[in-house]
């Protein structure tokens, strides 16, 4: 039933999806829907669920290792790469519900990117980088990260789609890049970021 839904949700938002055209696809009655979920709220909720839970522990994994901010760049974004090329349906529904018309799965998108944050909050604290650093600043850099990978997604999935020769790698080409910028502001916010402690002093 979830492969049905994220083949119709291709050309339309969930907002639009009736259970019965799901179950039409499935070849099941309307009412055996209700077995499964209680609306078609609660099955956008599991597909958020599928779209980025397993990403968010890959990409934390990779930032917890020891290796260089370099290293760690490239594997995270070869991974988003991946995850896209994978389930580019999943990754499509989450990129239009983001800002959508079902109130449960905006939530849930929101609650997915916000547990996904403090996962690599936790990650980028245990980085000796990180010494001295306050929860809240460590938090900020997180959330950089996270809206940098949830973007660099968004925009491989238009550039897979798009079919232009060379699209997809400038995209993975422009992440790295960008990665690399919020890894270098990184190591000099400490000095840099310190009179805005108390308002600016």
């Amino acid at each position: 039933m979830l492969d049905a839904a994220l083949g119709l949700l291709e050309e339309q938002s969930l907002s639009s999806l009736g259970l019965r055209e799901v179950t039409r696809v499935v070849g099941i009655a309307p009412t055996a829907f209700y077995r499964h979920f209680r609306d078609m709220g609660e099955l956008g909720v599991v597909l958020v669920e599928e779209a980025l839970g397993s990403l968010h522990v890959m990409v934390r994994a990779i930032l917890a290792e020891q290796d260089g901010a370099e290293e760690r760049i490239d594997r995270t974004v070869a991974v988003v790469e991946q995850h896209v090329r994978r389930y580019p349906l999943h990754i499509r529904f989450v990129a239009r519900e983001r800002h959508g018309g079902v109130r449960a799965v905006r939530q849930a998108i929101a609650d997915e990117l916000d547990r996904f944050a403090e996962e690599v909050a936790a990650a980028l604290k245990s980085q000796p980088v990180s010494e001295g650093w306050r929860d809240d600043d460590i938090r900020m850099l997180a959330e950089l990260y996270v809206d940098r990978l949830v973007t660099t997604a968004a925009a491989l999935l238009d550039a897979e789609a798009d079919g232009a020769e060379g699209a997809a790698g400038q995209v993975v080409r422009v992440a790295r890049r960008q990665l690399r910028l919020i890894s270098i502001g990184r190591r000099h916010w400490r000095e840099e970021g310190r009179g805005d402690d108390d308002g600016g002093g």
